[in-house]
């Protein structure tokens, strides 16, 4: 299986060496459980500097509203209420994660050149009944030179669609950490297994790398601090409105009265 190494100062270039790569050399090999191929190979990417700006690619499937809301499943659990309702999804990663944090907090504090404070998202009894299991399988915390590196494991992850999503957001959660503990930002260490594009995007794959290849950094990306967290922000309170609609549904559903 193909091993692909990528190494970046900010995510926006990380993700843009990623995506040519996997366009020129993915390896083209089936997808039996979605009925199509896919390009695929294994990829490590390293991020130097996570939190430099430009933070924000333009080569994403989605916007400010799609991204903030991505961030606050992961921070802040707004969806957790799903989990396990037999409709909704089997897991969310802020509740397979959220209630290790004290221990990696405590760990990071007792010894913060410790190697233990690791987090393991992957749930063999729940992963291996479903058609759904997590993608994200481990994160680990380094404090290494005062700073807070940290290292996820993907068993699988979806290059155009997914992971400059997951990418952001657990940084944001690297930021959350490092400010807990009182140290800066180190590296981030994005490791996929299967690293792919379905065939459903190999046409969007296709015009991600031609666009990095010929158009300027500035046409690729958005400053975050200056201007793309304000339009994101912007976005809370339609997404809570969502959040309270989906809570309203099951609560009809289940005949419960509103509270």
């Amino acid at each position: 299986m193909k091993e692909i190494f990528i190494t970046a100062e900010t995510l926006p270039e990380a993700y843009h060496k990623a995506l040519v790569e996997l366009a020129a050399g993915g390896e083209l090999v089936g997808c039996p459980d979605y009925n199509q191929l896919q390009k695929e190979c294994s990829m490590t990417v390293v991020v130097n500097q996570p939190v430099k700006e430009p933070r924000i690619s333009r080569q994403i499937t989605g916007g400010p509203h799609e991204l903030q809301q991505y961030v606050m499943e992961m921070l802040d659990g707004i969806l957790d209420f799903k989990v396990g309702d037999g409709k909704g999804p089997a897991y969310s990663y802020h509740a397979r994660y959220i209630p290790q944090m004290p221990f990696i907090l405590s760990e990071l504090t007792r010894n913060p050149l410790t190697r233990r404070a690791v987090i393991n998202i992957r749930n063999f009894e729940a992963d291996s009944k479903t058609t759904d299991p997590a993608c994200l399988q481990s994160i680990q915390f380094f404090i290494r030179n005062d700073k807070l590196h940290m290292k996820v494991l993907f068993r699988s992850n979806d290059l155009p669609e997914a992971f400059f999503f997951n990418a952001f957001a657990l940084i944001r959660l690297q930021e959350k950490v490092a400010a807990l503990l009182t140290v800066d930002v180190g590296t981030y260490t994005h490791r996929s297994n299967s690293m792919h594009c379905y065939e459903k995007d190999f046409g969007l794959l296709d015009r991600y790398a031609a666009d990095i290849k010929t158009k300027s950094l500035d046409d690729l990306t958005h400053e975050y601090d200056r201007h793309y967290e304000k339009m994101m922000e912007e976005e809370i309170p339609s997404i809570l409105k969502q959040v309270d609609r989906i809570k309203k549904d099951m609560k009809d559903r289940a005949g419960e009265p509103e509270s």
